[in-house]
């Protein structure tokens, strides 16, 4: 019998080995957005990770990046999979894969694919356990590695620069985390999680607006898209407040956003106020933006303004690698690494270098970095681990699972 266990196992592994590049499949399953592909591929399909109704059209539901059927985009009802961070709807969550891995978006053949998939950190074992489950038993996938989505960026950050260390800054849909690796392993005491994320800076985007000037609770949809477009993160706070007090062109920070009317603009947009009108635009409603352009990115910094009583990005990173290993400190505060949507802000990266510089010893250099695209890094550093030679040795395969059950992909996936 254990010639033949042995010999199974020898076959499963052989196929794997075999399977050419082209047929991993990369899934990073944000809370937000899942950005996936086939590891052919030179950029990943970022698509909304939760099923959408709209008042104009309440008898279909939109899964997916199927939203972009929907004539009409206003008052969108968003039905998440995820909440504060974590799987909970599987209902959804499997609706939402069912798209993805179905003929709609890429048709994966399971029987010679692959799959990596991403979870957060410190996920539940039960989410795990069902993970593995629709995986392997629904799916009737080959083999799967589930491997935390900072552990890919920061295998491409080190991979790429030679590193031996990074301080990941991960700032998502739910959450800010910041993890320090060494030599490519997390060290778990060193994480911390900041309760805020691009979730909350929409909400209080949402309830300003509301307050000061037009009724857009229901709007998440649209207002996502003014933050996205016209936040930015100061440099100066103090001093941007006086300028937004100003008026005439002494203001430069006011701007006007044009609201979409899903007809002749299908996506707002930014302009400087009394600007001329384009041809198309009519008599759309405007929006006018002053000290919530940088006021909503600062909670960042600052999660006390919002009553969060947590440390901010810049003191959460110096509290971080304190708890390191002394020999790490100069390589965790030399490579910083950015990721995530709130990454996008412009003046993110300066803000965070320039701060952290005022916290550490003076005798360490301080460099952050923020990636081309850092949504879609980790799934970039997906694409990478898929080629090491050592990648095989990681991956859980069907025959292992139907043999061993969830204690193999307890074994091999949590470090």
């Amino acid at each position: 019998m254990k010639n033949v266990r042995r010999e199974s196992i020898v076959y499963v592994f052989l196929l794997i080995i075999n399977m050419p590049n082209k047929n991993i499949f990369v899934l990073d399953n944000g809370a937000y957005t899942a950005k996936a592909g086939f590891t052919s591929s030179s950029e990943p399909r970022v698509i909304p990770n939760c099923i959408m109704k709209a008042k104009s059209e309440r008898r279909r539901p939109f899964i997916a990046d199927q939203v972009e059927d929907c004539r009409d985009a206003s008052g969108l009802f968003y039905i998440l999979p995820f909440q504060k961070g974590y799987l909970v709807n599987w209902d959804v969550q499997k609706s939402v894969w069912d798209h993805i891995l179905g003929k709609d978006c890429f048709a994966v053949n399971f029987s010679d694919t692959p799959v990596i998939i991403t979870e957060p950190y410190f996920n539940f074992s039960s989410v795990q356990d069902a993970m593995a489950e629709i995986f392997f038993e629904e799916y009737e996938c080959q083999a799967l590695l589930r491997v935390n989505s900072g552990d890919l960026s920061c295998y491409k950050y080190m991979h790429d620069t030679k590193a031996l260390c990074c301080l990941l800054v991960d700032s998502g849909y739910s959450f800010t985390h910041i993890v320090p690796y060494i030599k490519g392993k997390k060290l778990k005491q060193g994480i911390r999680r900041i309760d805020v994320g691009g979730k909350l800076l929409t909400n209080h985007l949402k309830e300003i607006i509301s307050y000061r000037q037009l009724h857009v609770m229901d709007e998440t949809y649209v207002i996502n898209q003014v933050k996205e477009d016209a936040c930015f993160v100061s440099q100066d706070f103090v001093k941007d407040m006086e300028v937004a007090k100003k008026r005439g062109e002494e203001n430069t920070i006011v701007r006007e956003y044009v609201l979409p009317d899903y007809t002749t603009i299908k996506r707002g947009y930014v302009r400087q106020p009394g600007a001329p009108r384009n041809e198309n635009e009519g008599e759309q409603q405007t929006l006018l933006l002053t000290n919530e352009r940088f006021a909503v990115p600062e909670i960042l910094f600052n999660p006390s303004d919002v009553g969060i009583p947590q440390m901010g990005v810049a003191e959460s990173i110096v509290h971080s690698i304190g708890s390191c290993p002394p020999e790490t400190h100069p390589h965790l505060f030399a490579n910083i690494l950015l990721t995530g949507g709130c990454a996008l802000f412009p003046g993110f990266q300066q803000r965070v270098e320039s701060e952290v510089r005022s916290l550490a010893p003076e005798h360490f250099a301080v460099h952050v970095t923020v990636p081309p695209d850092p949504v879609t890094y980790a799934w970039h550093g997906g694409v990478l681990l898929s080629r090491d030679p050592e990648f095989k040795s990681k991956l859980v395969t069907k025959e292992e699972y139907e043999r061993e059950k969830q204690n193999v992909c307890a074994e091999r996936f949590d470090d």
